[in-house]
């Protein structure tokens, strides 16, 4: 399906149906929701936007920002979303590579080539202005997503109709939804996960959206009892949060059907920690924004593997390359590639990584993993994070997951920190839970009954909260910047860097 004509459809089949809630405007039935598209599409058509250009909108998690998202694509427009915590010149940046022709933002901020417009003057009467629907067309472009940047400038990922559709019809499916069912939106508005898992699924399965405001877990459950909702997607941050909270809080959580977690692998400890504090069924999946968000799912309904992150989801092929291009067979690592029809177009006005990207007709992830004798996928690491020490490769990951297991550990990251003679040596950055103590030594010596000699962390820092980025992924350039610069200020005033 094309998503400009779903507004206008979920009018017409139920006016009075719930569609989308949050805390500025309550809950907008079906019929208000068209309503308001129809307003916002007419504003944006004064403003010049028609098939082949670009929204940009910068907003927090609210229902302006996905009236934006239908009133752009009405026009047959596209939208980029902007992280709003970005600051001007990053934000600058993206509205500039993606050539954006109005900025949707809420604290006015002006930025060169592009028409600011608040989300009150979506609502401004515009009569005699045409609005009729785009001609729909399923290869043109519905977002431009831009990547974290770890890698250099963020680039932005080119997502079609065509690859929404496909996305949002195996999310039905494979968590079988219906016009029952209730999404609680707590992820990014300004990431592809929080669009398409907790807002055009189910809306496309006729069922509603509450978006809630910026996650805070003191008061998420208070949250989750009044909306009722059937699920709701996080990441692994989200989950140690709430399975950090205070043993006294026992919310009720027997409206969901399941919860979600995707942008990073969950330790099989954390997972079941979850399921058994709060009595819900927690399906963990993998994908990234070149694929339009999900390529596996553990299956709701079968066998569930904890430490991996499922089978291939219908309509998609994941496998796993040696570095010659070729398959390798069961049970060996290698990078995750995948193809089907939610990979994205490619890196918008970027020919050379968009060619190194879909190399081969297959979109290279940068994963490394390995694929079991049933097809369940388990993520071992980033080809990027791993460190070679001494010849040995190390999966920072690994390491990871063995020291999540000690009962003190909320979360914890390792990187890689140069070495002399071995060439790398991981490091590790620990957060414990409230209450509890450990000390570095009783830390390794845990460590050495679980993973080998060669992969022990060398040093432990504490830390109250391992730094995340703004999808909720630990920010591990940060780190390795703050290793690198206790590095540089700890040499001699005659040393040399290299």
């Amino acid at each position: 399906m094309h998503f400009a004509s779903l507004p206008s459809e979920r009018a017409g089949a139920r006016p009075d149906g719930p569609c989308l809630s949050d805390e500025t405007v309550g809950t907008l039935t079906n019929q208000a929701f068209a309503a308001r598209v129809e307003a916002a599409s007419r504003v944006f058509a004064t403003h010049g936007v028609a098939r082949g250009t670009v929204v940009a909108v910068r907003l927090p998690n609210r229902v302006d920002l996905v009236v934006t998202l239908f009133a752009a694509w009405r026009l047959g427009a596209a939208v980029t979303p902007v992280n709003p915590a970005l600051a001007h010149g990053e934000a600058g940046y993206q509205v500039a590579d993606s050539g954006a022709r109005v900025l949707v933002t809420h604290d006015g901020l002006s930025l060169e080539g592009a028409t600011t417009l608040a989300p009150e003057d979506l609502t401004a009467p515009r009569a005699g202005v045409d609005v009729s629907l785009a001609e729909p067309d399923l290869d043109d472009l519905a977002l431009l997503v831009y990547t974290s940047g770890t890698t250099g400038r963020p680039k932005g990922v080119e997502l079609t109709h065509a690859n929404l559709d496909a996305m949002t019809a195996t999310m039905v499916e494979a968590l079988s939804l219906d016009e029952d069912d209730h999404s609680l939106l707590i992820l990014p508005l300004f990431h592809v996960n929080g669009i398409v898992v907790s807002v055009l699924s189910p809306l496309r399965a006729g069922g509603r959206a509450t978006i809630a405001g910026r996650f805070d877990p003191r008061t998420f459950f208070a949250t989750l009892e009044a909306a009722r909702p059937t699920y709701f997607s996080g990441v692994p941050a989200i989950y140690t949060m709430l399975a950090n909270l205070p043993a006294e809080v026992e919310p009720d959580t027997s409206s969901l059907r399941f919860v979600a977690c995707g942008a990073a692998p969950m330790p099989g400890a954390l997972i079941s920690r979850v399921e058994e504090r709060f009595g819900v069924l927690l399906i963990e999946g993998y994908g990234l924004s070149e694929g339009t968000c999900a390529s596996t799912s553990n299956p709701l309904d079968g066998v569930r593997k904890p430490g991996t992150v499922g089978v291939a989801l219908p309509g998609q092929t994941v496998a796993v390359m040696a570095p010659d291009g070729t398959l390798v067979p069961r049970g060996e690592r290698g990078e995750v590639v995948i193809q089907g029809p939610t990979v994205m177009r490619g890196y918008h006005n970027r020919p050379e990584e968009t060619a190194q990207a879909l190399k081969d007709g297959w979109l290279h992830t940068g994963d490394v993993g390995i694929l079991d004798e049933d097809g369940y996928l388990r993520i071992v690491d980033r080809m990027k994070d791993m460190i070679i020490r001494g010849g040995e490769n190390i999966y920072p990951q690994e390491i990871e997951h063995a020291i999540h297991a000690h009962p003190a550990v909320l979360e914890a990251a390792v990187v890689g920190r140069p070495h002399p003679v071995m060439g790398e040596e991981p490091v590790a950055f620990v957060a414990l839970r409230e209450g509890a103590t450990l000390d570095e030594d009783e830390l390794v010596a845990f460590l050495t009954q679980r993973i080998a000699k060669f992969k022990l962390p060398t040093s432990v820092t504490f830390v109250d909260e391992v730094p995340k980025n703004p999808v909720g992924k630990f920010d591990k350039p940060r780190l390795r910047a703050t290793i690198a610069s206790a590095g540089a200020s700890a040499m001699s005033p005659g040393e040399e860097t290299s």
